[in-house]
């Protein structure tokens, strides 16, 4: 399963990266909004994690332009954010968002949530350690 990160929190990315990848998963990442689009629209990924403030534009702008797109319309999307704004889980939910998910992230209920909305495989708690 090929997932994108779209986030400008590299420590964040590298850490998501070796989970998912630690369960056989291929990672590719985007640091802005708009190469978020860019590589999503490039490699079709399964599953796209985005975070809502980036530099390059919003994850929400990003999320509407994604679902927009013939392309990747379809791809489920996780949106993530460490904004306190609680509209922001009923704006992306009502764009097409999958999931919502607040940041700091708990990696369990991370593997978690794309579980449910991709069928990857949820993470043994022993693994994240």
């Amino acid at each position: 399963m090929k997932v994108l990160i779209a986030d400008d929190d590299r420590d964040l990315c590298k850490l998501l990266s070796t989970v998912l990848r630690s369960q056989g998963h291929e990672v590719v990442f985007a640091f802005d909004a708009a190469q978020a689009l860019s590589v999503a629209k490039n490699t079709t990924p399964d599953v796209i994690v985005l975070d809502i403030n980036m530099p390059g534009g919003t994850g929400v702008g990003a999320l509407e332009k994604l679902k927009i797109n013939m392309k990747t319309s379809m791809i489920p999307v996780l949106v993530i954010t460490a904004s306190a704004n609680v509209k922001h889980s009923a704006t992306v939910k009502q764009i097409g968002a999958a999931e919502f998910m607040q940041k700091p992230l708990d990696v369990e209920a991370f593997c978690e949530a794309l579980h449910r909305i991709t069928g990857l495989p949820t993470m043994d708690t022993a693994a994240q350690a």
